[in-house]
Formats: C-alpha cells, sequence, structure tokens
C-alpha cells in the first residue's frame, strides 16, 4: 500500500512539473538589424511619377517569434532629418513646417500592440504609428522570408523581413497650404521596411 500511495505520489509531482513547464513562456527572440543590408523606403507621386525615398538613419527593437507571437513586438524610430530622396532642395523642403517639421518632431514611431499570423511566413503587427503630433493605428503585414545558421557569423541566426503599407500623408498632416491637395503630390506613401537581421542562437 505504501508503494502504490510513493508511485501515485511519484505520478502527480511529475504530472505537476510537466503542465508548469508547459506554461512557461519564453521570450520570444530578440534581433539586431544590420543596417548594411537594411533599408526603409518610400515613393510618392509627383503629378504622374513615383519619386522615391529613404530614411538613413533608424533605431528598431524587434523581439520576433513565429511560434510566440504574444512575447513578439517591434518599436521602430525613424530620424526625420535622415530623409533622403537624392535631391538637397527637395530634401531641406521636406524637412520644414510645410511637411515633416523636423525641428519640432524629430521621429517617426511604430510600436506594436499585437502580432498576429495570417499565412504561410506571412503576418500583420498591430500598432500605433506617429508622425509629427498625429497617431493612428495601422497594420503593417510583413513576411519572414528566412531564418538560417549565419555562415558569416558562428553561433548566430539571420532573418529576412520584408513589410510594407500604405500611408495617407494627410492624415498626418504631411504636407500642408500649397501642397495639402493632391494636385502636385500624391496623398498615398507607400512605405518600404527591408530588414535584414541577427541573433544569437
Amino acid at each position: 500500500m505504501k508503494t502504490l500511495n510513493k508511485i501515485t505520489t511519484l505520478f502527480a509531482l511529475t504530472v505537476f512539473a510537466v503542465s508548469s513547464l508547459a506554461m512557461v513562456k519564453f521570450a520570444a527572440t530578440s534581433w539586431t538589424i544590420d543596417k548594411a543590408h537594411s533599408a526603409i523606403n518610400f515613393n510618392v507621386t509627383h503629378f504622374f511619377t513615383p519619386v522615391n525615398g529613404e530614411f538613413k538613419d533608424y533605431e528598431a527593437t524587434v523581439n520576433f517569434d513565429p511560434e510566440n507571437l504574444e512575447e513578439s513586438m517591434i518599436d521602430v524610430k525613424i530620424m526625420v532629418n535622415s530623409i533622403d530622396t537624392e535631391n538637397e532642395r527637395r530634401d531641406g523642403h521636406l524637412k520644414t513646417a510645410d511637411f515633416f517639421n523636423a525641428e519640432k518632431w524629430p521621429h517617426i514611431t511604430f510600436k506594436s500592440d499585437n502580432i498576429e499570423k495570417t499565412g504561410d511566413n506571412e503576418f500583420v503587427a498591430n500598432g500605433t504609428l506617429t508622425i509629427k503630433d498625429v497617431s493612428k493605428d495601422v497594420a503593417l503585414p510583413f513576411t519572414l522570408l528566412g531564418v538560417m545558421d549565419n555562415p558569416m557569423q558562428e553561433g548566430k541566426l539571420v532573418a529576412g523581413i520584408k513589410a510594407s503599407t500604405v500611408v495617407d500623408r494627410t492624415d498626418y498632416t504631411v504636407g500642408t497650404g500649397d501642397w495639402a491637395s493632391d494636385a502636385v503630390i500624391g496623398d498615398d506613401v507607400t512605405v518600404e521596411l527591408n530588414l535584414e537581421l541577427n541573433a544569437d542562437k
């Protein structure tokens, strides 16, 4: 009888231990952006022709695990003064109060609230985009292009993410006065993020 009680107690303890382990949430992988192989690009029409640009300076916190989306998050801060459309005069104008007003609002930010899976390697980060003094809920769809051991760095993983969304600049009062109308500059701005990420294994 004592032996049976011991076996029963041991079994109960084992089940409890396994159940407790199953409830433990491991933090999502923390990734570092390789800026030499990453870019934040945008394009917007001028009359009929798309004009391309890029933000050269940005910071990002990316904690992402496709098997642990509850613990995953994306937090991006873009420095407005780093805007580059390969035209110095235009870049200077975009930094003024007519558009981004970089002196008063030097950063564009995106903070995710949650990340959802929408298909094979397809996800959407739901969060808040802030430009100037306007914050709006946005959905940022992205594709996980792949994850592998980094052959150039032992003990590291490398991953690729591609994201794209369309932002209405007028929602954020980017373009005022003569520039508020879409007669010259289109309202819709396509934003693309191409990110190469590295993490410890």
